[in-house]
Protein backbone atom coordinates (compact mmCIF):
# COMPACT_ATOMS: atom_id res chain seq x y z
CA UNK A 1 0.00 0.00 0.00
CA UNK A 2 3.24 2.29 0.96
CA UNK A 3 4.07 2.03 -2.69
CA UNK A 4 0.91 2.57 -4.14
CA UNK A 5 0.72 5.88 -2.05
CA UNK A 6 4.12 6.93 -3.38
CA UNK A 7 3.88 6.01 -6.96
CA UNK A 8 0.52 8.01 -6.83
CA UNK A 9 2.08 11.01 -5.46
CA UNK A 10 5.39 10.80 -7.71
CA UNK A 11 3.10 10.60 -10.73
CA UNK A 12 -0.12 12.64 -9.57
CA UNK A 13 -0.37 13.27 -13.36
CA UNK A 14 -0.50 10.36 -14.24
CA UNK A 15 -2.95 9.43 -11.79
CA UNK A 16 -5.26 11.88 -12.53
CA UNK A 17 -5.01 11.07 -16.50
CA UNK A 18 -6.30 7.77 -15.25
CA UNK A 19 -8.58 8.00 -13.47
CA UNK A 20 -9.81 11.33 -15.46
CA UNK A 21 -10.24 8.96 -18.41
CA UNK A 22 -11.88 6.10 -16.52
CA UNK A 23 -14.62 8.17 -15.65
CA UNK A 24 -14.92 9.38 -19.39
CA UNK A 25 -15.04 6.00 -20.55
CA UNK A 26 -17.80 4.91 -18.32
CA UNK A 27 -19.44 7.87 -19.08
CA UNK A 28 -19.40 6.77 -22.80
CA UNK A 29 -20.80 3.43 -22.16
CA UNK A 30 -23.85 4.38 -20.33
CA UNK A 31 -24.88 6.79 -22.39
CA UNK A 32 -24.37 3.88 -25.49
CA UNK A 33 -26.47 1.56 -23.67
CA UNK A 34 -29.22 4.06 -23.52
CA UNK A 35 -31.48 6.31 -21.20
CA UNK A 36 -32.94 4.38 -17.60
CA UNK A 37 -36.45 5.05 -17.02
CA UNK A 38 -37.88 4.00 -13.30
CA UNK A 39 -40.78 2.09 -13.08
CA UNK A 40 -43.27 4.89 -11.96
CA UNK A 41 -41.84 5.93 -15.46
CA UNK A 42 -42.26 2.99 -16.94
CA UNK A 43 -45.95 2.67 -16.27
CA UNK A 44 -46.22 6.49 -17.84
CA UNK A 45 -44.37 5.27 -21.28
CA UNK A 46 -47.16 1.90 -21.04
CA UNK A 47 -50.38 4.39 -20.41
CA UNK A 48 -49.76 7.47 -22.14
CA UNK A 49 -47.35 6.37 -25.29
CA UNK A 50 -47.89 2.73 -25.76
CA UNK A 51 -44.18 1.57 -25.79
CA UNK A 52 -43.64 -2.04 -26.21
CA UNK A 53 -42.05 -3.72 -23.08
CA UNK A 54 -39.43 -6.45 -24.33
CA UNK A 55 -38.63 -9.23 -21.30
CA UNK A 56 -34.99 -9.89 -21.61
CA UNK A 57 -35.61 -13.10 -19.34
CA UNK A 58 -35.47 -17.30 -20.21
CA UNK A 59 -39.28 -18.35 -20.33
CA UNK A 60 -39.18 -19.96 -16.50
CA UNK A 61 -38.52 -16.69 -15.37
CA UNK A 62 -41.22 -14.80 -17.53
CA UNK A 63 -43.51 -17.30 -16.30
CA UNK A 64 -43.11 -16.80 -13.06
CA UNK A 65 -44.43 -12.93 -13.26
CA UNK A 66 -43.85 -10.44 -15.74
CA UNK A 67 -45.12 -6.94 -16.96
CA UNK A 68 -48.81 -7.25 -18.80
CA UNK A 69 -48.35 -7.18 -22.99
CA UNK A 70 -44.73 -7.84 -22.71
CA UNK A 71 -42.91 -9.52 -25.45
CA UNK A 72 -40.02 -12.37 -24.16
CA UNK A 73 -37.17 -12.42 -26.25
CA UNK A 74 -34.45 -13.90 -24.12
CA UNK A 75 -31.17 -11.82 -24.34
CA UNK A 76 -29.14 -14.77 -25.42
CA UNK A 77 -31.85 -15.20 -28.50
CA UNK A 78 -31.91 -11.26 -29.32
CA UNK A 79 -30.16 -11.30 -32.11
CA UNK A 80 -31.98 -13.53 -33.85
CA UNK A 81 -35.32 -12.92 -33.07
CA UNK A 82 -34.96 -8.97 -33.45
CA UNK A 83 -37.20 -9.00 -36.76
CA UNK A 84 -40.09 -9.92 -34.20
CA UNK A 85 -39.91 -6.28 -32.79
CA UNK A 86 -39.35 -4.53 -36.62
CA UNK A 87 -42.99 -3.84 -36.28
CA UNK A 88 -43.01 -1.63 -32.88
CA UNK A 89 -39.58 0.28 -34.53
CA UNK A 90 -41.89 3.87 -34.17
CA UNK A 91 -42.60 2.85 -30.83
CA UNK A 92 -40.84 3.63 -27.19
CA UNK A 93 -39.10 0.07 -26.70
CA UNK A 94 -38.59 -1.25 -22.60
CA UNK A 95 -35.95 -3.61 -22.13
CA UNK A 96 -36.78 -5.29 -19.06
CA UNK A 97 -34.76 -8.10 -17.60
CA UNK A 98 -33.99 -9.28 -13.56
CA UNK A 99 -32.00 -6.62 -12.29
CA UNK A 100 -30.67 -4.38 -14.87
CA UNK A 101 -27.61 -5.83 -15.49
CA UNK A 102 -28.22 -7.47 -19.05
CA UNK A 103 -30.53 -4.52 -20.84
CA UNK A 104 -27.66 -2.08 -21.58
CA UNK A 105 -25.96 -4.89 -23.81
CA UNK A 106 -29.47 -5.54 -25.59
CA UNK A 107 -29.96 -1.96 -25.85
CA UNK A 108 -26.81 -1.28 -27.40
CA UNK A 109 -27.66 -4.64 -30.04
CA UNK A 110 -30.84 -2.67 -31.11
CA UNK A 111 -29.54 0.60 -31.54
CA UNK A 112 -26.91 -0.78 -33.69
CA UNK A 113 -30.04 -3.03 -35.30
CA UNK A 114 -31.80 0.74 -36.13
CA UNK A 115 -33.91 1.24 -33.12
CA UNK A 116 -33.81 4.42 -31.97
CA UNK A 117 -36.03 4.89 -29.15
CA UNK A 118 -34.71 2.25 -26.78
CA UNK A 119 -34.81 2.79 -23.12
CA UNK A 120 -34.07 0.22 -19.89
CA UNK A 121 -35.98 -0.58 -16.73
CA UNK A 122 -33.95 0.84 -14.22
CA UNK A 123 -33.12 -1.84 -11.17
CA UNK A 124 -35.27 -4.36 -13.89
CA UNK A 125 -38.02 -6.79 -12.48
CA UNK A 126 -36.60 -6.61 -9.11
CA UNK A 127 -37.15 -2.96 -9.07
CA UNK A 128 -41.04 -3.15 -10.84
CA UNK A 129 -41.73 -5.49 -7.90
CA UNK A 130 -40.13 -3.28 -5.25
CA UNK A 131 -42.79 -0.62 -6.43
CA UNK A 132 -45.24 -2.78 -5.47
CA UNK A 133 -46.75 -3.10 -9.14
CA UNK A 134 -48.61 -5.66 -10.50
CA UNK A 135 -47.50 -8.78 -12.58
CA UNK A 136 -48.99 -11.15 -15.00
CA UNK A 137 -48.28 -14.64 -14.39
CA UNK A 138 -48.49 -17.71 -16.82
Amino acid sequence: MERVIEFATNHYILVISFFSLLGLLLLSETRRAGRKVSAQELVTLLNRDGAVVVDLRDRKEFREGHIRGSINIPVASLKERESELTKHADKQVVLVDKAGQHAGIASKQLRSAGFENVVRLSGGVMDWRGANLPLVKK
